[in-house]
């Protein structure tokens, strides 16, 4: 049996800078420092941040006024932010820089009048803090057929962003059935779904002509590795999303069965080394990696988190 790792695959520049962030604060704070919400979506990395004494809460109510809170990576609405003001929490914000960014383009396209569509999946946390970010009206879709039946009270003052970690294909037909629709509507294309989500599926998509089955490791609740998955599916692939190795099936495998292995944006390497070190008791015999460029993005650390002696 022969494995081919992708490359790229597993962290990405985003994710990297959350978890700094955390582990920062905590070299800062010590133990009393809160994240709301998963700060990327892998237990693994929640749990190791938690045993490092990290304080994960769904509400800002969990914390005490005046407590140090750090927003996920995902992002967080205004009314987080304001309430956050309100009970007077040293806030840190770990929203990826790309989310950032699609939170500022969606803010404009409402300052300028027009009504946004939200191209992701409703009730996701990036998703969510995108719409809370807009203060006119807004809505939500990610497939093409549900652009026929949406209902907007101005069709010549439209525009649309993306959540970043969609899959490039499907993210594609629903902005041409929105342009088809109305043909005036304005958006950035594709330039909302970040680099790392679509190097990994390019990187799925060349790997599929050389193996037989996919194995993304991932968190089930991740986008990005749910799209991953899908890729390989539509590639013609058995396709597997795996968050660890008691996930691993031996009937999937053969001895002669060539297996890709990827992981999301928020899977650490470590997992995928495991996931190999369980393939080897099932027979592998010869690992080899793509070719492929190491990704060299890097999001900088707020300053604030280097206080000068």
């Amino acid at each position: 049996m022969q494995v081919i790792l992708a490359q790229p695959r597993g962290f990405c520049a985003g994710v990297i800078r959350a978890i700094e962030i955390v582990e920062r604060a905590l070299e800062i704070y010590g133990t009393t420092v809160y994240v709301l919400h998963e700060i990327v979506h892998n237990h693994h990395v929640v749990e190791k941040l938690r045993n490092q004494g990290a304080l994960f809460i769904e509400t800002l109510d969990e914390a005490p006024a005046g407590a140090v809170i750090i927003f996920s990576a995902h992002g967080v609405s205004t009314a987080v932010v304001k309430e956050a003001e309100k009970r007077n929490l040293e806030v840190i914000d770990a929203t990826c820089p790309l989310v950032t960014k699609v939170h500022l383009q969606a803010q404009r396209y409402s300052d300028q009048g027009f009504e946004v569509i939200i191209i992701g999946h409703p009730g996701h946390p990036e998703v969510e803090g995108t719409r809370g970010c807009v203060e006119g009206p807004v809505y939500v879709l990610s497939r093409k057929e549900e652009v026929k039946k949406l209902k907007v009270k101005n069709p010549n003052r439209l525009a649309y962003v993306t959540q970043t970690t969609l899959s490039l294909d499907d993210t594609r037909e629903v902005i041409g059935a929105l342009k088809k629709r109305w043909d005036n509507i304005q958006g950035p294309e594709l330039s909302d779904i970040c680099y790392a989500t679509q190097s990994r599926q390019n990187a799925v998509r060349q790997l599929a002509k050389d193996i037989d089955l996919l194995l993304v490791v991932g968190a089930r609740n991740s986008s990005n590795s749910n799209r991953l998955r899908e890729v390989g599916e539509q590639n013609g692939l058995p396709a597997h999303l795996i968050e660890d190795t008691d996930d691993l099936k031996p009937a999937w495998f053969s001895e002669k069965t060539r297996v890709g292995i990827t992981a999301g944006t928020s899977a650490p390497e470590a997992m995928v080394q495991k996931v190999l070190e369980k393939l080897r008791a099932y027979g592998v015999g010869r690992v080899n990696e793509m070719e492929g460029e190491p990704e060299k993005m890097h999001f900088r650390l707020p300053d604030f988190l280097f206080p000068q002696s």
